[in-house]
């Protein structure tokens, strides 16, 4: 290593997973070439890595937020290009960082430029450690009930908005999202439905009840209940408003959107690329079939030359005679629906389906909506600054799938929806304040 040249990441090199860091290098010759690295292990031991060739200006510096990359796995001027262009040493692995308390860690390095593919010599090093959950967050596992997940919340005594989230349906979940939405500022209790605990290993149809009894557990206040983890939540924060919010994504958006049809307290809802109708499912409430499945055809599917399947066309289509009792009644929803749609998802139509619904809520004189749809992005919207991914394997189909997308855009819209979660729910969650006095 020289020890002329440093590798500053700024403000600091440990920070939150979804904050942006500033590269710079300094102590480089006039005009120098040199290349960027970065390089991090998921959970699953898959090493992610990406590179970015750069010239230093006249005094010896690159700054990434100011100087544009010449060729790597990313090009142009993208401060946090080295992070999200990051890619697998293996096709079709998305990447895993679930577990909040456990940091992404992402080694970043500066080396002299060299012919074809040889790593030239390293000139500095810097260590970026990017938080999932913040200072102060309180993590608990939840065994309340039937409810099985975790929950997450933020410092001080609030009220907080209470936000459910449904990462994935089941076979475990990731932390990620519910423990950065707490280190924002909001209670947020991350649920699974089977696969997880003591929960059914597999599941052949989905009950609203128990995603109705999470819905209460996050409303409930001091009602002076004797079990350990809702006296500690009673004396430790207060959860504000009239109702909750509910974040989704894919599968789980249809079933967010049937809570919100069928169930009362839910007052705000974020659907990310899910479904119009319930799909592969059937979806029960007290014991009796509201909703049959959409299913797919697997006929439909459209082998590429990267071994990945296209999926787009694979789910029925809804609207067909035959498909119709499957569209959720979302006209039934009283609560603030945000609509977020991935023009490029191959996973399925996201796109089609949103322009379902909002002709469906006009139809039905509704306007407790908006929707906001990103050209370029894929079908995983998740928090910003991790490796995009094109392609992985399939929980249903069991075959690798393209996910769609270009991973400047696709980045450069997780930033912004991001910020538009944030807000919708800040917006549109109601937080009263409620006095709470703590039982002894």
């Amino acid at each position: 290593m020289s020890s002329q040249v440093r590798l500053s990441l700024l403000p600091r090199a440990r920070c939150m997973f979804d904050e942006p860091v500033q590269v710079k290098v300094a102590g480089l010759r006039s005009g120098q070439m040199v290349t960027l690295r970065a390089r991090s292990t998921d959970e699953k031991g898959v090493v992610f890595s990406s590179s970015a060739t750069f010239r230093a200006d006249g005094s010896g510096q690159i700054d990434l937020e100011r100087d544009p990359s010449l060729g790597g796995t990313y090009t142009g001027v993208e401060p946090m290009g080295l992070l999200w262009s990051m890619r697998p040493d293996a096709l079709h692995k998305r990447f895993q960082r679930t577990k909040s308390l456990n940091a992404h860690v992402v080694k970043i390095s500066v080396h002299e430029e060299e012919e074809g593919d040889e790593e030239g010599r390293m000139l500095a090093e810097a260590t970026n450690e990017r938080l999932l959950i913040g200072d102060g967050v309180i993590r608990r596992t939840v065994r309340e009930g039937n409810i099985r997940g975790v929950l997450f919340t933020p410092p001080g005594v609030g009220p907080f908005p209470a936000v459910l989230d449904l990462y994935i349906l089941g076979g475990g979940f990731s932390e990620k999202r519910g423990a950065l939405l707490a280190t924002r500022g909001f209670v947020v209790l991350t649920v699974v439905a089977y696969g997880y605990d003591d929960l059914p290993k597999k599941m052949k149809e989905i009950h609203l009840d128990y995603f109705e009894e999470a819905i209460q557990f996050l409303r409930k206040q001091d009602k002076g209940s004797s079990l350990n983890l809702l006296r500690f939540l009673v004396t430790h924060f207060r959860v504000g408003g009239k109702g909750v919010g509910v974040i989704s994504i894919s599968k789980t958006g249809d079933l967010a959107l049937s809570m919100a049809s069928y169930l009362q307290g839910v007052e705000a809802v974020v659907w990310i690329n899910g479904c119009s109708a319930n799909t592969l499912l059937p979806l029960y409430y007290k014991k009796s079939q509201i909703l049959p499945p959409l299913m797919v055809d697997l006929s439909k599917l459209i082998p590429t030359e990267s071994e990945a399947f296209n999926t787009k066309k694979v789910l029925n289509d809804p609207r067909a005679e035959e498909n119709k009792a499957t569209l959720i009644p979302v006209e039934r929803a009283e609560g603030r629906l945000l609509f977020v749609a991935s023009e490029d998802d191959l996973n399925w139509d996201s796109k089609a389906y949103v322009d379902m619904m909002v002709e469906r809520l006009k139809r039905h004189g509704k306007d407790n909506f908006e929707s906001v749809c990103y050209p370029g992005a894929g079908h995983y919207l998740e928090p910003p600054y991790g490796p995009y991914c094109p392609s992985s394997l399939h929980w249903v189909i069991g075959k690798v799938v393209l996910l769609g997308g270009e991973a400047g855009s696709h980045a450069a819209a997780e930033v912004h929806l991001w910020e538009e979660i944030q807000e919708f729910f800040r917006t549109h969650l109601s937080c009263n304040l409620v006095q709470i006095k703590a039982k002894m």
